[in-house]
């Protein structure tokens, strides 16, 4: 990055609501970034158990971009057999791992994939969240995605998108499909 790169007002964007896109979204950007040889860092929360199409394309964009999942995978649905609290360990592991990554300067833009949903099923607190904020350097652009925005981080972004469902495949007994839903 020149100075003039450095000195770039880094952006709170949210991707939020019920409809699909969320992460495929904040994806886009990056592919967009990346186009700008900017250096990103993807860190998914809940997805920790499944493999996803995103996890190999997103070697095809290296070194600039970055993908690290520390979740314990889905919580309380599908095959999750693990207790609460060890969904909650991982979580503060992975803040921890986040404040880091966030304050080392390294990075044009950070996406933290399915954070609203830690959020919402009491794995990351409010306070988490704003000390991540608080700490994020000027020229960051910090994407935050999952259901469930709370207010606080609505009124906090400087962009808020909601993805609203109309229409869902499944709802036609269509399974998810591979490489067009992970």
């Amino acid at each position: 990055m020149d100075n003039k790169e450095k000195k770039k007002k880094g952006l709170l964007i949210v991707y939020t609501g019920d409809g699909k896109g969320k992460t495929t979204a904040a994806l886009g950007m990056t592919v967009r970034a990346v186009g700008y040889d900017w250096k990103i860092w993807i860190f998914q929360f809940i997805k920790g158990s499944w493999k996803y199409g995103e996890l190999e394309g997103l070697k095809k964009l290296a070194p600039n971009v970055e993908l690290e999942v520390l979740g314990a995978g889905f919580v309380g649905i599908i095959d999750d057999t693990k207790p609460i609290e060890e969904h909650r360990r991982v979580a503060k592991e992975a803040i921890e791992t986040v404040e880091k990554r966030i304050k080392s300067g390294n990075y044009d833009l950070v996406i933290l994939d399915e954070l609203n949903v830690a959020v919402s099923l009491g794995l990351v607190t409010q306070d988490e969240v704003e000390s991540i904020l608080n700490n994020k350097p000027e020229g960051l652009t910090l994407v935050i995605t999952g259901r469930g925005a709370t207010q606080w981080l609505i009124d906090r972004a400087d962009l808020v998108t909601e993805m609203k469902e109309i229409k869902h495949p499944y709802q036609q007994g269509i399974l998810a499909q591979k490489g067009i839903d992970f």
